[in-house]
């Protein structure tokens, strides 16, 4: 055995052919260049293919053994390893298939294997029916490469302008095969394939299935037999055959026959043109450039043998089956003969040449010309091919120019004849039988060949001399068009032809030469011509031969006849009631008459139809008057027939509009049409009568016919709105009724002689709906009656007919029921696939119908509005509801489905599948009507199998073709093409809107998604049957799979795949030319449909339904993303609107597939789609770059507008108004102007014009009014294209933010991802600050730069904080050394190259470009700059330090050494930002500024916040000093007024809008920051800001706390705090505003403590509500801390003479009072947060806080201790200020040291019998303080210390610790998150705590620094300087002495005034009692305490050895008083 046999899985009898003919399509027709290297390859492989033509390979007894054993031991498949099993039932069916095309056993199982995996795309087969189907498609692919192949050669009939490479491959290629007989194989081919022998052999084995399977196989098959004709009829044309061919070719064509009606079939044609063009020297005549090769080439004038052998062959008296045919091809020959013997060097041929006359004259005595016009012209193939036309013009034209003499010879014998009739007549004999009527015959011939002419050739031009010159150069209509100066000698021949044979015109030819003149004068030239011709022979100058009338070929003549008939006839017209009415009078049309008359009638309807200035000129001839005349004969009593005639003359006249309109007047008064019906009158009259009564008895129609395309011809040119007014009511009414009621309702009913006129009927009067339904627009004036004055009475108008018709199809009317009917029965003849009479006629009526109910559609929702505006008693129902309607004949809702079908016959009858997709898709709109649809869609089986395969075919279909400009008139082909492509993207739309409908819709059914179950559960798979592995399955199911017979279908989908639904179509469009360089091929050649496609697949991910089954398969089964972003980005620039939507919808599909992988962890898919976009790709051949980059560069960011409109007669503001009122939003949400809309109103307002000039005018407006419309169009591509370009940027910043944000950070190295965001920003910056930029991107742009520059600040803020490079041993990620502050160590210095691995220079790039797209965007663009401003935020924030712990280590290094060192990374890059930011000086300053102080809020927010920023880091205070200068600062303070009334309308427990909150804090805390230089602190001073806050009322309006109010709501808002949340929000600024300011304005200290006094005082009601502090909380807590620290810098001693206040005596005391109260409240305060209070504080605490209570607790207890500090700080200034010396200290607290007794401040004490409203407190609370804060610090320190320790070894931590420290940071999702990102969190609460534990500390150690101070200076006094009070003073009078002064005293500038007075009852008891009790309190312990703080602590601090100094004060004084 040799090799082993292999089975080819494409079929080697199919697939390979399909290729070539691929190649063929793409080299030749497509014209690819790269394509011609394949073909010439392909070409060479396959040539045996087309030598052996057709041959099978034959079947094989090894093969056949082979096969038998396939079921056990498998056969091997050709690129697949192993071999397979077939089941038998697949080998049984070779066997069959092998037999039935006598083809090789493996090539049979190729095919069925073939054909089960295309099974898809042929729903309803089985695997051996589609494999026939393969069997002849492969056939049919390599005719049709051959016939291609061949026209492509060199040759001398055409060019096919292909590159001269592909040329002659084709040429030499083709050349070859002819040279192996390939003539002879085509011919044997020809008459061996026989379409009846090839079905019965498929009957015979069942492989014949349901209809459509029969007709596509009959189609294969003929399609075969055409081509291969074919290719000899083209070879012929472009290069002569041999002698052995043409002979061979002559004895095929002996044998030929007709077809039933007379014609040559396509085939034999196609061969009699091949002989035909043999014999063809004409072209020698044209005179072309390479005349000489092609006259060498041609065997007729080099080869004597070939001459001699066909003239014998041809001589031979040897009858052929078809004489005539025989006659044509002796014609041919003769001509060719004449040809040959007219070049000059031939004289060696006479002996042949001489013979031509009779070989003419055998060819004429044969019939050739009847045989021609029957049987060539007559043949239904023969106006479809160009070449045909023009060889048998060619025949003819020659016969008439070369053989005069013949033609003469035709001429006397007609004459004679006629004179022999003409005396058998006289005689009144039989007229004899044999005579020749060849003349006629040709004249015929002219007359049928020229009468089409659907090539637009005007070839009849050459029958015309022109006696004027006409302006084309056409004139000759030959071939190449060459224009002659001179009329050629041919024309002049033909044209004297034409004359001469009209002159004396004998009666037997007088119809023929009108029939020839009707046929020449088709065409607008040709019917000048003739026009003039009739013209000049009617003229009296004429040869005054035939009496007075001139030629009886002349309109004079023939207008004169039709006067004296009508004349005639009306006086026969018998009076209205006479009975004989039917019956013809005596005297009335002869037969002969009569075909004269139509003969004429039609040459007359001929050249109006085609000459506007005949049509005008018959017209306004006075004396002929044509329609006058032929209304006038209408009335009399002539046949149907000549009325028919007559109208259809009268519908040529109407097609001007000037003549429609007087046409109207006539019909109606001629009443044709009986309009009006007079009382009398007992019988109707008109047309009416003949269609009921003597048409309807004949069974024929032509009368209505021609009446209906009368009516139709005149609606469309000119409509007259008060049609018959004065005699009934105006309007069309009677017309519509007419057609609607006796032509349309009752065509099914009549009887038809000739089944055909049936539809015709059908069509014409559907076409008059169909136009006057598009033309009408509802208006509001069809709504309301409309009174007109009739004989004295109001009588209501008629509606338009459009209102009528809407009405009727509004409602279930008898017309709508007709309608759908019709559509019912269309398609159920069309699903028979058989021809039948009429067809194409029903198709077209079937099409008026459907654009009737899509008409009716688009106009319901204006018509229904209007209605119900009206007040018409009207009801009407919506379209899509009467379709939901019962068909009464099947008793089913089934008319939508009726519509759907039609979309199965997409390949035969695109527009009625157009139709029908359009009425789909308006109807989908609404969800209720989809369920509906579904539920009738997939009722049943077979029904939803064949819509399902409707749709997927429609989108399958290879012919579709987007044309983009549809201005010009396109050949048939392309139109077809074009409404292919309409109806996909129809059913795209169809697509798109379902799927917004909820589910089940017809989308989630025409995809394949589940219907019954949820959506989410589909599996969707790819539909192809999985093949061997199941085929077990399939042996059990049928036995035989051909048994398709009868059209069942063996269903085994249910087993296996699923079918091919509208999905694989879609994706099947998107994917072809993905393999290829070029990208999918739909992106270039159908964009708007792969846009719609890519939005479809979008929509299909993004919909929460189908997005998990969607992109499951997308990925799996199709790698659809990865193959499609390969060729991102599309560029496109004719197509760039639709290439930018696609590039969006492609980008938004990769955004979600890059997070949905990223969220299912399914690492390599995302990593794969990042290294595809992120990763350098070559561009262009020199060029890598980014594809995300790419993408970007691919939208175009300038835009070019319009230029603006220049109007002469419209106003331009005017005409923008109109334009704004036309604007609409359209289904993508664009607003552009409605172009139709526009034009309208346009030219309703010209023709509202009155008077002459605007006559004169009205060319001139009207050609203004198109360049109005041009420029709007203009501009609606324009708004267009910037939303495409808006969209594009949108989804590229979606797609780059996922990247950023969604995938796994760790896919992305930090280095890499800082590099592509910095690409990122630096590109899309260029683009956008290029001068040509539109600014309608600037905010999408913006948004893009914010999310950018937000990623980068964060990617280098993670670098920071990642362990550097290189970490040194022992060091961890924080260099902790016990000495040492927090700073890497010098040798880890790895910040020096450069800030972020992207280098300082990158960012000073960025920067730049930021701030130039700030100041771009000038003064409007608030927005986008709100944007900008965070971007600059975040990038200002990578030069801030991050935060570090504060460890408490003393500095290493000395102030010198610090002051010295070389600045680090961080105040390089900030001191580098600066500058830039400086270096754009006031320009930039202006814009910030301005955004802060007005506009809209976020803005601002966002304004106030970059200010905040950058005034905190210029040093130079430049900005500070513009802000001051040029008033900012000021505005900014004064705005706080206007804030107060919002902020007090925020009070209310239900808040408009917090906006105005937010921007308050903004605000404030810019001005905070302001503050915090003193330079800023003393702007704001100066400009008065603390004032502003002393007259805000809002700080007044402190709500009250209401417990139950807080605890007692079910739900607390989530979002909005509660009232006192919000107005601690408000006043914790203001406080702290005032603390910065006191802090830092030192020059100024006392005016700023005045101001802030004066603040704290107008709002003192407030002030002594917070100091009361009547419960605690985290905020009133903070509060208090604020206000302490405010009290204790502000209300001192020396303050009020600041003030500047008029010091009146009681103002002096009112301002005192209040200070004093402040005072006395704080020192209150001491007892409740010093003292052991404070515990039950804390538990209070404890109980409330829930949520987050470690913070809190943080917060409190660092809100404590500063209230603690500030009280004493304040007692320690007020004891500094008032009392310089030791002696006159200020006491401020009672020498008692029990500080249970005197703890509680403001409580009853039940010790002391009168109860003063407030008293000092006891020294013992400082003494407690002192101890409480000792031991604070203490554990303070501990947990500071273990805090550090666990910073430095994070990783060591157990879990659980970790996860405790992240929920602080973080309360939910910990468990999702990586450790390293735990770890992150970890340390950042870290870093808080450790931070929180050193403030406590400080403020610890400064407590207990104050506490020892207050207690050294009391105790000195007491101990030292007291004398003890004189004990019989009374306690009262003491203490209100006390009181009395107190106030006064404690304030006032004497230093001698001192609260001493007020002790005096200080006894020498107390005196002793403290001096023991300090002892006691002051112990060892505590002072060793004390000095061991010192010892840890404040050695770090500056304010060493102080704690040392005072202990030792305050032991030596213990001890001096002692002793």
């Amino acid at each position: 055995m040799a090799a082993p046999l292999a089975v080819n899985s494409a079929a080697s009898l199919w697939g390979p052919y399909k290729d070539i003919w691929q190649t063929v399509v793409n080299a030749i027709w497509k014209r690819q260049p790269e394509a011609i290297h394949l073909l010439d390859q392909i070409l060479k492989k396959h040539k045996p293919d087309f030598i052996s033509l057709f041959r099978n390979p034959p079947k094989n007894a090894q093969q056949h053994e082979k096969i038998q054993k396939a079921s056990t031991e498998g056969v091997a498949i050709q690129g697949q390893q192993g071999t397979r099993l077939l089941p038998e039932q697949l080998i049984r069916e070779a066997f069959i298939l092998s037999d039935l095309f006598d083809i090789g056993e493996l090539a049979a199982v190729e095919l069925l294997l073939a054909g089960e995996h295309q099974q898809p795309h042929f729903p309803g087969l089985t695997r051996g029916l589609v494999a026939v189907l393969l069997y002849w498609d492969g056939k049919r692919c390599i005719a049709n490469s051959l016939r291609a192949l061949v026209q492509s050669r060199r040759g001398k009939t055409w060019t096919l302008e292909l590159s001269p490479e592909l040329v002659s491959m084709t040429t030499r290629f083709t050349d070859e095969l002819m040279e192996q007989g390939l003539t002879q194989k085509i011919l044997t081919l020809v008459s061996h394939i026989d379409l009846n022998n090839e079905f019965e052999k498929l009957q015979r084995e069942r492989g014949l299935g349901s209809e459509k399977h029969r007709k596509e196989v009959s189609d294969l098959i003929k399609e075969c037999r055409l081509s291969l004709a074919e290719s000899l009829f083209v070879w012929t044309c472009q290069s002569p055959l041999s002698k052995d061919d043409t002979l061979i070719l002559i004895s095929y064509l002996e044998k030929v026959t007709v077809e039933a009606d007379g014609s040559l079939d396509s085939v034999n044609l196609s061969l009699l043109m091949a002989l035909l063009y043999c014999f063809d020297v004409s072209f020698l005549e044209q005179g072309t450039e390479d005349q000489e090769d092609l006259m060498h080439q041609l065997p007729l004038l080099t080869e004597r043998q070939y001459i001699a052998t066909i003239h014998t062959r041809l001589q031979e008296s040897q009858p052929w089956k078809l004489p005539g045919l025989q006659a044509t091809v002796r014609l041919a020959w003769a001509l060719a003969l004449r040809g040959i013997s007219q070049l000059s060097d031939v004289t060696a041929l006479a002996e042949f040449t001489e013979a031509d006359e009779a070989m003419a004259e055998l060819a004429i005595a044969d019939n050739v010309f009847l045989f021609l016009t029957e049987s060539v012209v007559g043949s239904e193939n023969f106006y479809q091919e160009e070449f045909y036309i023009r060889k048998i013009h060619n025949l003819v034209t020659d016969f008439l120019a070369l053989m005069p003499m013949k033609v003469k010879q035709l001429r006397n014998r007609a004459d004679e004849d006629a004179r022999m009739i003409h005396m058998s007549v006289q005689m009144g004999n039989e007229p004899p039988i044999s005579l020749r009527r060849d003349l006629e015959h040709l004249m015929l011939l002219i007359a049928e060949l020229y009468r089409k002419d659907p090539f637009n050739l005007e070839l009849a031009l050459e029958y015309w001399c022109p006696s004027e010159p006409l302006q084309s150069s056409t004139i000759m209509g030959s071939y190449l068009g060459v224009a002659h100066q001179r009329p050629p000698q041919r024309q002049v021949v033909l044209s004297k032809f034409v004359r001469q044979m009209g002159d004396l015109l004998p009666p037997t030819i007088y119809i023929p030469y009108l029939k020839m003149l009707w046929g020449l004068a088709s065409g607008p030239q040709c019917a000048h011509y003739c026009f003039s011709l009739l013209k000049v022979n009617g003229s009296s100058h004429a040869e005054n031969i035939q009496g007075a009338g001139g030629s009886p070929v002349s309109w004079e003549h023939f207008f004169h006849s039709l006067m004296l008939y009508h004349e005639h006839l009306r006086k026969d017209l018998p009076s209205a009631d006479s009975v004989q009415y039917r019956h013809l009078p005596l005297r009335g049309i002869t037969q002969k008459e009569q075909d004269g008359l139509i003969a004429f009638l039609q040459l007359t309807t001929t050249i109006v139809k085609w000459s506007e200035n005949a049509r005008l000129a018959l017209c306004e001839h006075p004396q002929w008057t044509p329609v006058v005349v032929i209304l006038g004969l209408l009335q009399c009593s002539i046949p149907p027939i000549l009325k028919a005639e007559l109208l259809e003359t009268l519908t040529a006249f109407g097609k001007s509009p000037e003549i429609a309109a007087s046409l109207w007047q006539s019909l109606e008064y001629t009443q044709i049409l009986q309009t009006v019906r007079t009382p009398g009158q007992r019988q109707a009259i008109g047309i009416e009568v003949e269609l009921n009564e003597i048409e309807s008895r004949c069974e024929e129609y032509p009368l209505t016919r021609a009446f209906c395309r009368l009516i139709s011809t005149l609606v469309e040119s000119s409509f007259p709105s008060n049609l018959g007014a004065g005699l009934r009511p105006p309007g069309f009414d009677p017309y519509l009724q007419f057609l609607r009621d006796s032509v349309f309702l009752r065509f099914r009913t009549r009887a038809y002689r000739r089944a055909a006129e049936k539809w015709e009927v059908a069509e014409v009067v559907l076409e008059v709906f169909y136009k006057l339904l598009r033309d009408y627009e509802p208006q509001l004036d069809d709504f309301v009656d409309q009174y007109v004055e009739l004989q004295g009475e109001e009588i209501i108008a008629y509606k338009p007919p459009g209102f009528n018709l809407m009405y009727h199809l509004l409602n279930e009317s008898p017309m709508l029921e007709l309608s759908l009917s019709l559509l019912e029965e269309g398609v159920k003849q069309l699903n028979t696939y058989a021809p039948f009479p009429g067809k194409k006629h029903l198709e077209k009526a079937v099409q008026y119908c459907l654009a009737l109910l899509n008409l009716t559609l688009q106009k319901e929702t204006l018509f229904m509005d209007l209605l119900r505006e009206s007040h018409l008693s009207l009801i009407v129902t919506p379209l899509e509801q009467l379709l939901q309607g019962i068909n009464p004949r099947t008793k089913k809702a089934d008319h939508v489905v009726n519509i759907a079908r039609y979309l199965y016959h997409g390949n035969s009858n695109p527009e009625l599948a157009f139709e029908s997709a359009k009425i789909l898709c308006c109807i989908s709109c609404n969800s209720n009507i989809q369920i509906k649809l579904v539920g009738d869609f997939t009722h049943d089986q077979s029904i939803n199998q064949k819509l399902m395969a409707g749709f997927v075919e429609c989108l399958d279909n290879e012919d579709a073709e987007e044309i983009i400009s549809p201005e010009e008139e396109l050949e048939l082909e392309k139109k077809q093409a074009r409404i292919h492509h309409e109806t996909r993207i129809h059913i795209l739309n169809l697509l798109i809107t379902s799927l917004e409908c909820s589910p089940p819709n017809l989308a989630l059914y025409l995809l394949g998604y589940e219907l019954k179950k949820p959506v989410s559960t589909t599996n969707l798979q790819d539909p192809v049957l999985q093949l061997v592995s199941e085929m077990i399955q399939i042996c059990n199911l049928s036995s035989s799979l051909f048994e398709g017979g009868n059209g069942e279908m063996k269903s085994e989908k249910g087993v296996l795949g699923c079918p091919r639904t509208c999905l694989h179509a879609i994706l099947n469009i998107l994917e072809k030319g993905t393999e290829t360089r070029n990208g999918p091929v739909a992106v270039q050649e159908s964009p708007h449909l792969a846009e719609l496609c890519y939005q479809l697949i979008y929509q299909l991910c993004a919909c929460s339904d189908t997005s998990g089954p969607t992109m499951r398969y997308l990925r799996t089964s199709q790698d659809f993303l990865f193959t499609q972003l390969q060729h991102l980005p599309f560029s496109i620039k004719e197509h760039e609107i639709s290439t930018l939507n696609q590039m969006s919808w492609l980008m938004k599909t990769a955004a979600i597939e890059l997070r949905v992988t990223s969220l299912n962890r399914q690492r390599s898919h995302t990593q794969r789609l990042l290294h595809l976009l992120l990763d350098d790709m070559p561009v262009k051949s020199y060029l890598v770059r980014r594809k995300i980059l790419s993408i970007l560069d691919s939208i175009d960011f300038s835009q070019e507008i319009p230029e603006p409109l220049q109007l002469d007669f419209f106003d331009r503001a005017q005409i923008e108004q109109v334009i704004a009122n036309c604007e609409h939003k359209n289904a993508r949400g664009q607003v552009i102007c409605n172009v139709k809309y526009l034009h309208r109103v346009l030219v309703a307002e010209v023709n509202a014009l009155q008077g002459m000039a605007a006559i004169g005018q009205r060319p001139l407006l009207m050609e203004e009014i198109n360049t109005i419309l041009q420029y709007v169009v203009e501009r609606n591509k324009l708004l267009q294209c910037l939303h495409a370009k808006r969209h594009a940027l949108e989804s590229w910043r979606q797609l780059v933010e996922i990247i950023l944000t969604a995938c796994p950070q760790d896919l992305i190295q930090t280095e890499d991802r800082q590099l592509i965001i910095r690409d990122l920003l630096q590109d899309v910056h260029d683009k956008i600050l290029d001068d040509d930029a539109a600014q309608e991107l600037m905010p999408v742009v913006a948004g893009a730069v914010f999310t950018l520059t937000a990623h980068l600040s964060q990617s280098v803020r993670t670098e920071q904080k990642q362990p550097l490079a290189v970490p040194l041993p022992g060091h961890s990620q924080y260099v902790l050394m016990l000495d040492g502050s927090f700073s890497a160590s010098p040798g880890s210095e790895g910040l020096s190259l450069g800030f972020a691995s992207i280098g300082d220079s990158s960012l000073h790039i960025i920067l730049k470009k930021l701030l130039d797209f700030i100041l771009k965007t000038g003064g409007g663009f608030q927005r986008v700059r709100t944007h900008l401003y965070g971007s600059l935020l975040y990038y200002l924030q990578i030069a801030q330090r991050p935060d570090e712990p504060d460890t408490l280590e003393a500095a290493k290094t000395t102030m010198w050494e610090r002051l010295t060192a070389p600045e680090d990374a961080f105040s390089k890059l900030q001191r580098e930002n600066v500058a830039i930011i400086e270096s754009y000086g006031a320009a930039l300053m202006e814009v910030v500024c301005r955004d802060a102080c007005d506009g809209h809020e976020i803005g601002r927010m966002l304004a106030l916040a970059l200010l905040d920023r950058i005034v905190s880091v210029d040093k130079q205070q430049q900005w500070l000093l513009y802000l001051s200068n040029s008033g900012y600062l000021k505005v900014l303070v004064d705005s706080l007024a206007d804030d107060d009334l919002t902020l007090q309308s925020l009070l209310t427990p239900q808040p408009p809008l917090l906006k105005a909150l937010y921007t308050y804090e903004s605000k404030m805390a810019f001005l905070t920051r302001v503050a915090k230089s003193q330079q800023g602190a003393l702007e704001l001073l100066r400009s008065g800001v603390i004032v502003r806050l002393a007259q805000c009322q809002v700080y007044d309006m402190r709500p009250e706390i209401d417990h139950q109010g807080m605890f007692g709501m079910r739900d607390p808002p989530v979002f909005i705090p509660a009232p006192v949340e919000r107005y601690r929000q408000i006043l914790l600024p203001a406080l702290q505003l005032c603390q910065v300011i006191l802090t830092s304005s030192m020059a100024q200290h006392l005016q700023a403590a005045g101001q802030v006094l004066q603040f704290l005082i107008s709002h003192s009601d407030t002030i002594q509500a917070i100091l009361r502090c009547q419960n605690v909380s985290a905020g009133s807590l903070q509060e208090l801390a604020l206000l302490t620290g405010i009290i204790s810098k502000a209300a001192l001693p020396g303050v009020l003479g600041e003030l500047d206040i008029d010091t009146s005596e009681g103002t002096q005391m009112e301002l005192q009072g209040h200070i004093g109260r402040f005072q006395r409240q704080c020192l209150g305060l001491l007892s409740r947060f010093g003292g052991s209070d404070r515990l039950r504080q804390f538990k209070l605490q404890d109980d409330n806080a829930e949520g987050d209570r470690v913070s809190k607790k943080d917060e409190i207890e660092l809100a404590m201790q500063q209230i603690c500090a500030n009280v004493m700080e304040y007692c320690q200034s007020l004891m500094l200020h008032c009392a310089p010396t030791f002696q006159h200290t200020i006491c401020l607290f009672t020498p008692s040291l029990s500080e249970s007794t005197n703890r509680d401040g403001p409580r009853q004490d039940t010790q002391t019998p009168v109860v003063p409203y407030w008293r000092l407190p006891g020294l013992g609370i400082i003494v407690f303080l002192l101890k409480q804060s000792a031991n604070d610090f203490f554990s303070y320190y501990d947990s500071h210390r273990q805090s550090v320790n666990k910073l430095q070894n994070v990783e060591q931590l157990p879990p659980d610790e970790i996860k405790e420290l992240c929920q602080s940071v973080m309360p939910a999702g910990v468990d999702k998150i990586s450790t390293a990102q735990k770890y992150v969190l970890a340390r950042r609460r870290l870093v808080k705590l450790i931070n929180n534990r050193a403030k406590l500390l400080s403020l610890c150690s400064y407590i207990i620094e104050t506490c020892l101070f207050i207690l050294w200076r009391h105790l000195e006094y007491y101990l030292l300087h007291c004398t003890p009070a004189d004990s019989q003073d009374s306690l009262l009078s003491s203490r209100s002495s006390f009181k009395s002064r107190r106030l006064q005293d404690s304030f006032s500038s004497e230093p001698n005034l001192d609260f001493r007075s007020g002790l005096n009852r200080v006894s020498q008891h107390d005196i002793d009692q403290l001096q023991l009790e300090a002892t006691n309190s002051f112990g060892e312990s505590l002072q060793k305490k004390l000095l061991d703080i010192e010892g840890l602590y404040s050695k770090v601090r500056s304010r060493y050895t102080f704690i040392q100094a005072l202990v030792r004060r305050i032991r030596g004084l213990l001890r001096i008083s002692r002793t």
